[in-house]
């Protein structure tokens, strides 16, 4: 598999721990690609929903992904300021077909004042009875939520307004040449 390069486009899929397909995002413009991470912006991607159901993204969102940690960031630039979406899953992988990932329900939001919420506490626990976490898995998974919060709180990374900026205006500066 080529790695994309800067300024292509790729789709992203989330699955679920069964193997099923959750949502997938169509039309990600590549920023960044590293041995070890890829960031990426969303801009009225078309998404698609594992019922078929189909939306466009309201605004838009600069996307990380990691080969080592269990959860990727998607910070959405919203007038009001950055909010944060953080969904606890697999490190990624790429292929013919895109990035793809395994979604693990559980989920922080970041609000622009900084409250944090931890999402879908109960779906994880249906999940996890359902398709059999392991206790690997549940633990590997709450330790990144540790890593997670800890990133939050000192700004690390994609949670820092300058990293969504820088990475916003390379977006705008590659679509405005395309």
């Amino acid at each position: 598999m080529q790695v994309p390069k800067e300024g292509e486009y790729i789709t992203i899929q989330s699955y679920k721990h069964n193997g099923s397909l959750h949502r997938t995002w169509r039309d990600t413009m590549v920023l960044k690609t590293s041995d070890q991470s890829l960031i990426g912006c969303n801009d009225h991607t078309l998404v698609t929903e594992s019922d078929g159901r189909r939306w466009l993204t309201r605004e838009p969102a600069i996307v990380y992904f990691h080969k080592h940690y269990w959860f990727n960031i998607i910070a959405m630039i919203r007038d009001n300021g950055i909010s944060y979406y953080c969904n606890l899953a697999s490190p990624y992988a790429l292929d013919e077909e895109g990035l793809k990932y395994i979604d693990y329900d559980l989920d922080i939001k970041v609000f622009p004042d900084g409250e944090k919420r931890l999402l879908d506490v109960d779906e994880y626990e249906d999940h996890s009875e359902l398709w059999g976490y392991s206790d690997d898995i549940d633990h590997i998974l709450k330790e990144n939520v540790k890593v997670l919060v800890e990133w939050i709180n000192e700004e690390k990374g994609p949670f820092s307004k300058e990293y969504v900026e820088l990475w916003y205006d390379r977006y705008r500066q590659l679509a405005n040449k395309q």
